[in-house]
C-alpha cells in the first residue's frame, strides 16, 4: 500500500507530523484556512465600510445606491469568516479548483453566503443584491497584504511572543536564584576570572529582552489602493470620494495595522523583513543559550533530571542525553535559514508586481513553527536542569591561578602609586601561575613576598576563586531597572 493512499493524509513535514502538538497553536493563524478566513474578514469589513461610511465622511455610504447595512446585516457578514470550518474549507477548495485563484475563490465563497442571506434575514435584506460590492475596486494583493499582516501579527502576539517571554521569565527567575552562586568562567575554553551563574543567565535575559522589545514595537503595515497603488479604478468609478482617506481609515482603524500610503501593487514587505530579521536574531541568541547550557551539562556544571520512562541511549542505560537543547539548537538553525530567506527576498519585487513573494510568504508559518518548536524544547530543557554544586565547587578549588589577575592588577596600582617593589607585576605573576598547579598556600606566600600595605595584603589573601566574582551578583539587577 502506498503511504499517499492513507486517509487522513500523512504529514510531509515534522511540524505537522511528529511535532504537531507543539506547533498546533500556529495553525489558528498561519495555516492556509486561517489565511482564507482572514481574507474573508478583510472582504466583509471592506463591504461594511463602503456601505456605512465612517466618521470622516459623516457616516454616509461611500458607494451611491448602497443603503447602510443594518446591525443584523453586519452581524451576518461578520459571521461568514467566524463560521468558516471544515465544510467551508471544502467549499472554498471547490471554488479554487475552478478559479485556480485563492482570493477569487474567497470572493465566490462570500457570494454563496450572500445568496443565503434572505433565509436568515428575510426577503427585505439588500445583501442578496450586493455581490458586486464584494471585492469592490480591489486587487487580490489589497486583500492578501492585509490578511497576511493580521495573521502574522496574531501569530506573533498570541503564540511566539508568549513562548519567548516564558523563557525570559524562567531565566530571570534562575538568575535571581543563582545570583550569588560562584562559577568558574572559561574564556577560550580555559579557566578565567570567576563569575556567578546568576550573572551569566542574566546576560541572556538582557540580550533577549532587547529583541523582544523590538518585536513588541514592530509595525505591521498594510495598504488598500488598487492594482498599482494609484487608486486608479476607485477614482474612475467614483471621482468625488476621498479614497486616500477611506484607505487610511480601513487599514488603520478597521484592520488595526499601520497604513502604508506609498506602494506598488504590493505592500513592500519591509516590515516583514524587519520582523523576521529580529526573530532570526532572537533565535541566534537562543541558539547561543542552548549551546552554552549543553556545554555546562557536558562539563557537569548542570545536572539533568531524567524524564521518567525515557531512554537516553538504546545501548547505554546510564545516559541522560541533553536532547531538548539539541532539538532546540537544530530547529533554531532551520528557522533562521527560512527567516533569513524571507527577509532577503520579500523586499524585492520586479517593477510593480511579480508573484515570487506569494510563494515565499507561504513559508512564514514554517519559519515561525520551527522557532516555536525550539522554544518549547528549550523551555522544557531549562526546567529540567539544576546546578551541580559539588562540581562547581571542585572546579573553583582546582583553579587558584585565576587569582593572578587581581594580584597583578593590585601590583600595577601600587606601582602607579609609587610603592617600591611593584615593578613587572604581570611577568612576576605569570612566572608563578602559568602552567603550574597552585593552591591557597602558594597564593598567600606570593602575596607575602610583595611589598603590599597590610590592608591590601589582607584583602588579597581573603580572596578565593569562589569569592573573586566582582560585582557579578549586583549586575543581575540591571535588566530590571
Amino acid at each position: 500500500m502506498k503511504l499517499t493512499d492513507i486517509i487522513p493524509a500523512i504529514a510531509l513535514t515534522p511540524l505537522d507530523g511528529r511535532y504537531h502538538k507543539q506547533t498546533a497553536p500556529l495553525v489558528e493563524y498561519m495555516s492556509e484556512p486561517a489565511l482564507n478566513r482572514e481574507r474573508m474578514r478583510v472582504e466583509v469589513e471592506w463591504m461594511i465600510l463602503l456601505a456605512n461610511g465612517f466618521s470622516g465622511n459623516g457616516n454616509q455610504p461611500i458607494i451611491p445606491g448602497v443603503k447602510p447595512l443594518t446591525q443584523a446585516e453586519q452581524k451576518y457578514l461578520r459571521a461568514i469568516p467566524e463560521q468558516f470550518g471544515a465544510e467551508g474549507i471544502a467549499r472554498h477548495a471547490a471554488h479554487e479548483a475552478i478559479t485556480h485563484h485563492d482570493v477569487k475563490a474567497v470572493e465566490y465563497y462570500i457570494d454563496d453566503e450572500l445568496d443565503k442571506a434572505a433565509d436568515a434575514l428575510g426577503e427585505d435584506t439588500q445583501l442578496t443584491h450586493l455581490k458586486t460590492l464584494v471585492h469592490f475596486a480591489c486587487t487580490s494583493e489589497d486583500i492578501n497584504n492585509l490578511s497576511i499582516a493580521r495573521c502574522v501579527k496574531n501569530a506573533i502576539e498570541q503564540v511566539w511572543l508568549p513562548d519567548a517571554q516564558a523563557i525570559v521569565d524562567l531565566l530571570t527567575e534562575k538568575a535571581e536564584q543563582y545570583r550569588d552562586m560562584s562559577l568558574l568562567a572559561l574564556t577560550h575554553g580555559q579557566p578565567a576570572t570567576p563569575t556567578t551563574l546568576g550573572k551569566e543567565l542574566a546576560v541572556f535575559v538582557h540580550r533577549l529582552n532587547r529583541q523582544l522589545k523590538h518585536v513588541r514595537e514592530q509595525e505591521y503595515l498594510g495598504k488598500i489602493n488598487g492594482a498599482t497603488g494609484t487608486f486608479g479604478a476607485h477614482l474612475a468609478a467614483l471621482p468625488d470620494v476621498d479614497w486616500i482617506a477611506v484607505s487610511q481609515e480601513f487599514v488603520t482603524n478597521r484592520m488595526g495595522l499601520t497604513w502604508n500610503p506609498l506602494t506598488t501593487q504590493i505592500e513592500s514587505h519591509d516590515w516583514q523583513a524587519e520582523l523576521y530579521g529580529t526573530i532570526s536574531h532572537t533565535n541566534r541568541i537562543l541558539h547561543n543559550l542552548a549551546v552554552d547550557v549543553w556545554m555546562y551539562i557536558s562539563r557537569g556544571v548542570f545536572a539533568q533530571e531524567p524524564v521518567k520512562g525515557a531512554t537516553g541511549s538504546s545501548t547505554m542505560p546510564h545516559k541522560v542525553n541533553p536532547i531538548r537543547f539539541e532539538n532546540a539548537e537544530a530547529n533554531l538553525e532551520i528557522s533562521c535559514s527560512l527567516l533569513d530567506t524571507l527577509s532577503a527576498t520579500l523586499v524585492e519585487s520586479r517593477w510593480q508586481r511579480d508573484l515570487t513573494d506569494s510563494t515565499t510568504q507561504r513559508n512564514i508559518g514554517s519559519a515561525l513553527g520551527y522557532s516555536v518548536l525550539a522554544l518549547t524544547n528549550l523551555l522544557g530543557g531549562l526546567k529540567s536542569i539544576h546546578p551541580n554544586e559539588i562540581v562547581i565547587s571542585r572546579e573553583l578549588d582546582e583553579n587558584w591561578e585565576v587569582l593572578g589577575e587581581p594580584i597583578q592588577t593590585a601590583m600595577r596600582a601600587g606601582e602607579l602609586a609609587g610603592e617600591p617593589g611593584m615593578d613587572h607585576p604581570y611577568e612576576k605573576v605569570k612566572e608563578l601561575m602559568r602552567g603550574h598547579s597552585i593552591g591557597k598556600a602558594d597564593v598567600e606566600r606570593f602575596i607575602d613576598e610583595q611589598s603590599f600595605d597590610s590592608a591590601t595584603a589582607a584583602r588579597l589573601k581573603a580572596l578565593t576563586p569562589a569569592t573573586y566574582t566582582g560585582a557579578a551578583s549586583k549586575l543581575v539587577d540591571f535588566d530590571r531597572q
